[in-house]
């Protein structure tokens, strides 16, 4: 098959919600309709014992949450869908902004008792910036929610995005019967069927079709019949063009749980959403079919497989064709590195491939080489742009209990802060490590891992710290800034000096106090040559 239709076979998305609107039991259910799994996990269900596919990590098993992103790929019909499952809990929204970065859409899921929330306003922001194509799905249909229409208000007035219903409920809660499919008039009556696939798709002409009333009754196709006028009144017709470009969002309504809604979902969505699109570079836009591989990392993650102390570097194939065995260009190091054991994904499953094309995100066995945001190319040196990095908001010392596990603890860190939801300081003299995250949660599961992976046993003391700065500028003024503020200058991973300011008035009174340094509330600045680099 030729690398163009590879392209445009692929679609990559995101899912991404507000914790516990269902975002990981829609993902485990579009892979049972996809057929990759045979047999879905309740995510919280005491009758199935089986937890979730894409939640992998053991502390997310035990708290029914999302911690990291995770990468599943699987065929559907012609296609090939990868879908990356993102966190919810706003303690872990760096995780998922990175993996932003990685899709070409996102499938944004709403619950329908508690409509829009905060986490799902600030991750509407981040795909309006991109103009990220987005399909809602409205869950948990059969609970007793808020009326439909309320929610499609909310979502425009909240998301500011215009939205199109491509699929109405009949009723909610105990009184639901299901969906009608507006894009070909038919219905698709409610069943509760939460393991397995089920189909319960009925074809009628159009809502004056007599069958009509026989399946749903008098009272529920009247007011079906008002609902679609209304729609049609208010509504714009879907158009595919305005979706793609993230102004417009289809809307299905279902319940993830029981499997409901789940296919007209998937199959409008291979339809529509877009193949592999450019990207932007520090050498210009790059598109898909360029020729030439280039690809970045967006994730790390340690231990997928603690029984092997694996790192794996997650990779966006950009450009081109990606092949085994094969030397690539690291931009950032300047070296070349070929890899033996390229992998893709099915949550914690790992499958070799010889090759992949843009749109997939394969895994790369990383010995420390790579950081977040790392390109690879045939030989190129650009970098690509827009992906996010984090000034820590909360900063701990870390206590170690068990000094004679000093060095699995401090292998943990260095590890665990690799994979970019928390920074690690080291502050002289002393050798004390010291914690940057942007959660309280973070803590949790960095000490639950610790334990769990590395056998390290430790605690985290609060320090009263506001912002980590990174300096540049005049070099004499910065180390006679450092020599004056010791007790609040660190080192980071790249031994870059970092201010620690205690207070934001603190912070304001350095860059008065000192005009010929620039404070940066992040490390990925772009300095010169258009390369991450700072000045020592």
């Amino acid at each position: 098959m030729s690398i163009e239709k590879e392209i445009n076979r692929r679609r990559t998305f995101g899912i991404i919600s507000h914790p516990d609107a269902g975002k990981t039991t829609l993902t485990e259910k579009l892979l049972l309709f996809g057929g990759a799994i045979q047999i879905a996990g309740a995510v919280k269900s005491n009758k199935i014992k089986k937890t979730a596919t894409s939640d992998f990590m053991e502390i997310e098993k035990q708290r029914g949450i999302s911690v990291a992103t995770s990468v599943m790929a699987f065929e559907y019909k012609d296609y090939l869908v990868n879908i990356l499952d993102t966190p919810g809990h706003k303690d872990f929204a760096e995780d998922t902004y990175r993996t932003l970065t990685a899709v070409d859409s996102v499938i944004l899921v709403i619950d329908s008792v508690k409509g829009v929330e905060e986490q799902t306003r600030k991750l509407m922001e981040i795909c309006r910036m991109r103009h990220t194509p987005v399909i809602v799905f409205i869950n948990k249909m059969d609970r007793d929610g808020r009326n439909p229409f309320d929610l499609l208000d909310e979502v425009e007035k909240e998301l500011n995005i215009a939205v199109r219903p491509l699929s109405w409920p009949i009723n909610m809660g105990k009184s639901f019967k299901g969906v009608y499919l507006m894009y070909d008039h038919s219905l698709n009556l409610f069943t509760s069927n939460k393991t397995k696939v089920s189909e319960n798709i009925l074809k009628i002409q159009n809502l004056q079709d007599p069958k009509l009333v026989e399946m749903i009754g008098e009272k529920d196709t009247s007011t079906l019949k008002d609902d679609v006028e209304l729609i049609n009144e208010v509504y714009e017709e879907f158009d595919e063009e305005l979706y793609r470009e993230g102004y417009l969002a289809p809307v299905f309504f279902g319940s993830a749980v029981n499997n409901f809604g789940i296919k007209e979902l998937l199959d409008t969505f291979v339809k529509i959403a877009p193949s592999p699109l450019p990207r932007e570079t520090s050498a210009g836009m790059i598109k898909a079919g360029s020729g030439k591989f280039s690809g970045f990392v967006f994730k790390i993650h340690a231990n997928i497989d603690p029984k092997h102390r694996d790192r794996i570097a997650f990779l966006r194939v950009c450009s081109g064709k990606f092949e085994r065995n094969r030397f690539y260009h690291h931009v950032r190091l300047n070296k070349q590195y070929k890899f033996s054991n390229p992998y893709n994904f099915m949550a914690q499953s790992k499958n070799v491939i010889d090759e992949a094309y843009p749109g997939d995100v394969i895994g790369l066995y990383d010995t420390g080489n790579f950081k977040i945001g790392d390109t690879l190319t045939e030989g190129e040196d650009f970098t690509f742009k827009g992906i996010p990095s984090f000034s820590p908001e909360l900063f701990k010392e870390v206590i170690n209990l068990n000094p004679l596990k000093t060095k699995q603890l401090e292998k943990g860190i260095e590890q665990l802060t690799d994979e970019g939801v928390a920074q690690l300081f080291t502050q002289q003299p002393g050798n004390r490590k010291i914690i940057g995250t942007v959660g309280e949660l973070q803590f949790e599961v960095i000490q639950h891992r610790l334990i769990n992976e590395y056998n390290a046993l430790c605690r985290f003391d609060h320090l009263n710290y506001y912002k980590a700065c990174w300096m540049t500028g005049n070099k004499e003024k910065i180390d006679e800034f450092c020599r004056f503020r010791m007790k609040d200058i660190v080192f980071d991973k790249d031994e870059n000096r970092v201010f620690l300011a205690q207070t934001a008035f603190v912070l304001e009174m350095a860059k008065t106090n000192n005009p010929d340094i620039t404070f940066h509330e992040n490390s990925e600045f772009k300095i010169g040559d258009g390369l991450s680099k700072l000045v020592k």
